[in-house]
């Protein structure tokens, strides 16, 4: 599939009517757990375009690419509308969450498994394991605050235990700075890896930004406070993966791309046929979106949009699933890693005056910290944590399910 041979409608056509930004919600109780992991991965795309078009549009001058941007970012903006209110009123805070940890769990899992870059592969696999645990987490307040298992939530197709514990994952900030990629030597799968799960850990960095508030107990407002600092930290790690040198013009023509590639993998994925049919339309209107700034690269840059994504072929598309194998591949060899500068060493390998040492001490003491009494709370209520898990924990230090390890991937 090429976009770009794709026929689509003028620009002015692809409005949507109010009626239809209203859809009908999927059923939480019979979608399956891809399709709303799909739901919050597309909703994350398009804000995460919404947002890059309002900062080109505050770093540009030229009259006729504001315009272009302000109708692309309206159409943009009803799509994100459309999508989120798929999302059914039933659905509470907490099971919307259980989705968005699954997303970031086998989003990620499915792009490091079919990526050849190795810097990509290593922030991928460091994330995994962050947002792994941050699963097990609010797996266990699920079970504590509203009774439900979360299993029933995933469909049983993500193990919910410890990965790389939450409390260690504060680190100094400048530590989750990785090397960017080379745009113009780089993959072109490599570069949809990195667009996609920076706006994927965006939203979910956004959505516990703004939730936080609005649990309805301490415990649950102070975990998710917790856990969206590590969000912003993912974010950070991934943003800079980027090319920084690609121009705005250029940029704009990839966040475009990489909509049309999602849209489609989303089609050829979904089992849902209604969404399906929301899928195949946002995808006829982002191949516009895309046919719009490929004209305006070349006519203020005059550079042809086979510099940044080459003949426009789709590479592989994504295909959200399980990877549990893989997950506790990654569990087993590279839990006790941390970031240090550019790189991840193991935690026993860093010295001891090293800066992580002490931003954790200034984050506080670990047995008071919310992931930690969300577990310890649950220990006491339910007699063990709450888990999900085929087989004995790949981690020997993480399989005691009557006391949850502090030290762990922390301290040497």
């Amino acid at each position: 599939m090429n976009p770009f041979n794709e026929k689509s409608r003028n620009l002015e056509k692809n409005f949507l009517p109010m009626k239809k930004m209203y859809p009908k919600s999927y059923n939480k109780e019979r979608t399956s757990p891809y399709t709303k992991t799909r739901v919050i991965l597309m909703n994350g795309t398009e804000f995460e375009s919404n947002w890059f078009m309002h900062q080109f549009a505050r770093h540009c001058t030229e009259p006729e690419i504001l315009a272009a941007l302000s109708v692309v970012r309206r159409q943009e903006q009803q799509q994100q509308k459309r999508i989120s209110c798929l999302k059914p009123l039933n659905e509470s805070i907490l099971e919307t969450t259980i989705g968005y940890e699954q997303l970031a769990v086998d989003l990620t899992a499915t792009l490091a498994r079919n990526e050849k870059d190795e810097n990509n592969i290593k922030a991928l696999n460091f994330a995994l394991l962050e947002d792994f645990d941050h699963l097990y987490r609010y797996a266990n307040l699920l079970k504590m605050d509203k009774g439900i298992e979360a299993d029933t939530l995933v469909g049983k197709m993500t193990e919910i235990m410890p990965g790389r514990p939450t409390i260690a994952e504060h680190r100094y900030p400048a530590d989750d700075l990785k090397p960017h990629m080379n745009g113009d030597s780089a993959d072109l799968y490599t570069k949809l890896v990195a667009a996609t799960i920076t706006a994927a850990e965006q939203q979910t960095m956004n959505y516990y930004m703004n939730i936080a508030q609005w649990y309805k107990n301490d415990l649950g407002r102070k975990l998710y406070a917790e856990i969206a600092m590590i969000e912003e930290a993912h974010v950070t790690q991934y943003e800079s993966l980027k090319d920084p040198t690609m121009t705005w013009l250029e940029q704009w023509l990839l966040h475009e791309y990489c909509e049309c590639w999602l849209y489609y993998s989303a089609i050829e994925d979904e089992t849902d046929e209604a969404i399906k049919k929301i899928w195949a339309e946002h995808f006829r209107m982002e191949v516009c979106h895309l046919k719009i700034a490929a004209k305006l690269l070349k006519k203020y840059e005059n550079t042809s949009y086979t510099k940044i994504v080459g003949e426009g072929e789709f590479p592989k598309l994504l295909k959200l699933g399980s990877n549990k194998d893989y997950v506790r591949r990654v569990l087993g060899s590279t839990v006790t890693l941390t970031a240090d500068n550019m790189d991840y060493k193991d935690i026993k390998r860093i010295s001891d005056d090293h800066r992580y040492f002490e931003y954790q001490n200034f984050m506080g003491d670990p047995e008071r910290n919310p992931s930690h009494l969300v577990i310890e709370k649950a220990i006491e209520k339910l007699g063990k944590d709450y888990r999900y898990q085929d087989t004995e924990h790949p981690v020997k230090e993480l399989r005691d399910r009557t006391r949850d390890n502090t030290q762990i991937a922390r301290t040497k």
